[in-house]
Formats: structure tokens, C-alpha cells, sequence
């Protein structure tokens, strides 16, 4: 049996602080990939569970108090493998979370769910073509829309991957799409929004740098169309 684990130490200055842990899951595994402390003092957990929901493994969001006590959970997907990988508190306090299912659409699509401060489903949307997309980070943007992060190969994964970026409307809609990469893997775990309403994008690549896989750091405008990129 695997839980969701959350755990949280206070390091003052001097010496250590109380901290605590609590787990949170049934019978079967359930895991957290991505925490946010929300405009309340809480947190919210998103990853997926095996032992609640509707298919092999659903996306899970938990909601706790500041003390790491439960609020509320919730799960999300079909009859297949569903994972959140990322969550975001939205200006509404509602939550944004983005991952990938296999539930819907065609093979591993990005998958992204809008609740609202309850966790109670708003929307979702699903996209990508026939292979393999992965959705690993999102945050609102400055125009209510949202900015995904992530991977995305060839058809049944036999080719190279290349580094995802998705801008939508604040209704989850595409507005625009590009991928980033050479002749090997590249992929983005990480994205925010900058000054100058860009984008910058990190992740890995193996088609750049000094040999087998280097950061890959990637700046856009704001209409994703790249402006530099550095390895190290």
C-alpha cells in the first residue's frame, strides 16, 4: 500500500522547528506530484490515486488547512490511467491542473481541468495528436488564459521528443502551440510568464550542449515564438 505523503518542517533560524507529516490515500497507491500553498494558508495536492475514482488510476486533488489537515478530495478522469502532474490556484480560487490521460482522446493526451475554490469540476479539455503528450506545469497568464509546459513525441513514442508549450484561453481553449528541440530528446518541466508577457521555459535536451542531457533553458515572446535558448 502506497499514500500520498505531504510533509512540511518549520527550520527556524536556530535550530529545528515542529514539523509534521500526514498521509492521505486508500488501499491501493496513490501518489502527489505537485503542492501550492493556497491564498487561505492551506495547501492543494494534486497526482493521481489507484484506489479512489473511476479507472485504473485517476487524478487526485486533496485540499488541507494549514496544518496539513484534510478538507476535501477529489478525483478526476475515465476508465483508463489519468494523471495531474502540476496545480495552480486561479485568480477565481479556483484551481487549475494539468497532466495527461489516456482516457480520452487519442493515445496519451494533455489533460486540463478547471475547478473551482471546492474542487468541483468547471471544465476540461484534452489535447494533442495520435502518440504521446504529457502536460508537467501550468499557471494563469496575465490574460485570464493559462500556459502549459511539457512533452510531446511521434506517434506510439518510436521517435524523438521535443519540448511542449500551449497557450489557452482562460476557457482552456487553444490559442497557439510549438514544440522546441533538435534531432534527439528534449522535453519542459517548468514555465512562467515574464515581464515582457514572453515566456520562459525550462526542461532538458539531448540535442544540444555538452553531451548526453544538459538543462535546457528557453526564452519566448508572447506568442511562443523563441528568442534564445542556453544549455548548461
Amino acid at each position: 500500500m502506497k499514500k500520498l505523503l505531504l510533509i512540511l518542517l518549520c527550520l527556524p533560524m536556530i535550530g529545528f522547528g515542529q514539523g509534521w507529516e500526514k498521509t492521505f490515500g486508500g488501499l491501493a497507491s496513490d501518489y502527489g506530484y505537485s503542492v501550492e500553498q493556497t491564498n487561505d494558508g492551506g495547501y492543494i495536492i494534486t497526482g493521481f490515486t489507484a484506489s479512489f475514482g473511476n479507472g485504473s488510476e485517476d487524478v487526485y486533488l486533496v485540499k488541507t488547512d494549514g496544518n496539513g489537515i484534510e478538507q476535501w478530495n477529489k478525483t478526476y478522469g475515465g476508465i483508463s490511467t489519468d494523471f495531474g502532474n502540476f496545480v495552480h490556484q486561479t485568480i477565481d480560487g479556483g484551481y487549475i491542473i494539468v497532466g495527461h490521460s489516456e482516457s480520452f482522446g487519442n493515445g496519451r493526451e494533455i489533460y486540463l481541468i478547471k475547478t473551482d475554490a471546492n474542487g468541483i469540476e468547471q471544465w476540461n479539455k484534452t489535447f494533442g495528436l495520435t502518440g504521446y503528450q504529457m502536460g508537467l506545469c501550468v499557471h494563469q497568464t496575465s490574460d485570464g488564459g493559462f500556459i502549459i509546459s511539457g512533452t510531446t513525441a511521434l506517434p506510439n513514442v518510436t521517435g524523438p521528443s521535443d519540448a511542449l508549450l500551449i497557450k489557452t484561453d482562460g476557457n482552456g481553449t487553444v490559442q497557439w502551440s510549438n514544440t522546441f528541440g533538435g534531432v534527439d530528446n528534449e522535453g519542459s518541466y517548468s514555465v512562467q510568464q515574464t515581464t515582457d508577457g514572453g515566456y520562459i521555459i525550462t526542461g532538458y535536451t539531448y540535442s544540444f550542449g555538452n553531451g548526453g542531457a544538459d538543462v535546457y533553458l528557453l526564452k519566448t515572446d508572447g506568442n511562443g515564438i523563441e528568442q534564445w535558448t542556453q544549455t548548461f
